[in-house]
């Protein structure tokens, strides 16, 4: 790569990073901090979208995308009203038990569509709260204010009720019916919220508990690579948003010879490989072109269209290689894989740009695309998702940081939560 070509492409993501940061200053309520779960006119606050919020202010700050005084008044506005909103059992609420419904109303922050009290959402949330508490360290009154919201909600969440008496921790609990059936096993994004679990001062998972998870888990030889297998790639890369598991093993990991940074990066060649591969011959796969993850898809919401012997999906989270797949590709995951294979995330960058995924896109790339159905205004990429989500623009915005400098990473490895999770679960190593 030449030098013009090198920085031609750092401007590229540069300009990617800036539009997806963008979203958390346009799509939201202000007076309460929520971020909308999708940039459309009904859609409810989502709590995941929110910690992606949090955890991007600092970046905001420090890349000139606003001002230190403009994040600190969008962050205490956030911790105040997740600290002060409606807590307890009752179906109208914002939260119980320290964790939060999954989807909230933008305006009163209550819960909607009978959703559950999420735990990995809380997860994520919480990690935005810390990492907004490291970040913010003067000594004025609104800068201490967020220390203290940020250090309560965390001390808030009951980690041991979510296992409801298990090992494991439980997906969530609705006030109508309970605890959810299904648990956190296998691997998948739920590896920060073990970790916060485990560094809780409060109510502080066993170390049997993860443990457990980690007996749940697949080791695979895919391709000739071997790694912790989860198909779509969006698991490989949330819990490493916040957490440089560069160098540091827990005891799979060691008994494997590899980490979590390793393993993610076999995940991102992983799925090129299936795309050189295409083995269902969708249009458009490639070298360049790939991204297989949870995302928006050109059939119907929660139902599937078939064109010929082919079935398209609404959303769905597509995974490779041993799908679900229908030709849809993701921008999204293959940027947020920048840290892990920037040798093959790079070029996969500017063949976005190169067929022009920016096209009437105000933050960025489209979320979605499907080349294999034709699009309405003969655009090579095909079908394109009219909408954006929350999360999968923060992980845009926070992994390019994390590629260009190791910003959240530095911060996080600071936070005591975070470095007693990781003891606790048996890691060493590296920076730790």
């Amino acid at each position: 790569m030449d030098a013009s070509t090198d920085n031609s492409l750092k401007a590229l993501f540069s300009d990617i990073q800036r539009l997806s940061f963008d979203y958390f200053l346009k799509e939201a309520n202000p007076a309460n901090g929520l971020i909308a779960d999708r940039n459309t006119k009904s859609s409810p606050a989502s709590i995941a979208a929110v910690g992606l919020a949090l955890s991007a202010y600092p970046v905001g700050v420090e890349r000139g995308f606003m001002t230190r005084a403009a994040a600190v008044g969008r962050t205490l506005a956030t911790l105040r009203f997740f600290w002060n909103a409606p807590h307890g059992p009752e179906p109208d609420a914002t939260g119980y038990k320290g964790f939060y419904y999954h989807f909230l109303d933008m305006q009163t922050g209550r819960r909607v569509w009978k959703c559950e009290l999420s735990t990995v959402d809380t997860a994520l949330l919480l990690a935005g709260a810390l990492a907004a508490g490291a970040y913010f360290g003067q000594d004025d009154e609104s800068e201490l204010e967020i220390r203290r919201l940020a250090d309560g909600l965390y001390r808030r969440a009951d980690w041991r009720w979510a296992q409801n008496g298990g090992a494991t921790i439980t997906h969530g609990w609705q006030p109508e019916k309970g605890f959810l059936r299904y648990r956190w096993l296998g691997y998948d994004e739920a590896l920060i919220l073990y970790m916060l679990g485990l560094g809780s001062r409060t109510f502080p998972l066993p170390p049997e508990s993860y443990a457990a998870w980690l007996s749940s888990y697949k080791w695979k030889r895919i391709y000739g690579r071997k790694l912790v297998y989860a198909g779509p790639l969006f698991i490989h890369q949330m819990s490493h948003i916040w957490i440089d598991f560069r160098g540091i093993r827990d005891a799979f990991m060691r008994n494997h010879g590899s980490d979590y940074f390793e393993n993610s990066r076999q995940a991102t060649y992983l799925q090129r490989d299936y795309a050189i591969r295409n083995p269902k011959g969708f249009s458009g796969y490639g070298e360049n072109c790939w991204g297989f993850t949870a995302s928006d898809g050109p059939g119907p919401t929660k139902r599937h269209m078939t064109i010929g012997d082919r079935r398209f999906f609404g959303y769905l989270a597509r995974a490779a290689p041993f799908g679900p797949d229908d030709g849809t590709v993701s921008p999204w995951a293959a940027i947020t894989s920048l840290p892990f294979a920037p040798e093959i995330v790079l070029p996969a960058l500017s063949h976005f740009h190169e067929i022009d995924l920016q096209a009437g896109n105000p933050y960025g790339f489209t979320a979605s695309f499907n080349p294999t159905i034709a699009a309405a205004d003969g655009r090579a990429c095909g079908w394109v998702s009219p909408d954006h989500i929350g999360i999968n623009q923060g992980p845009i915005a926070l992994m390019i940081e994390n590629y260009r400098s190791d910003f959240l990473w530095r911060l996080m490895r600071g936070v005591p939560a975070i470095a007693t999770g990781l003891h606790r679960a048996g890691f060493s190593g590296g920076w730790l």
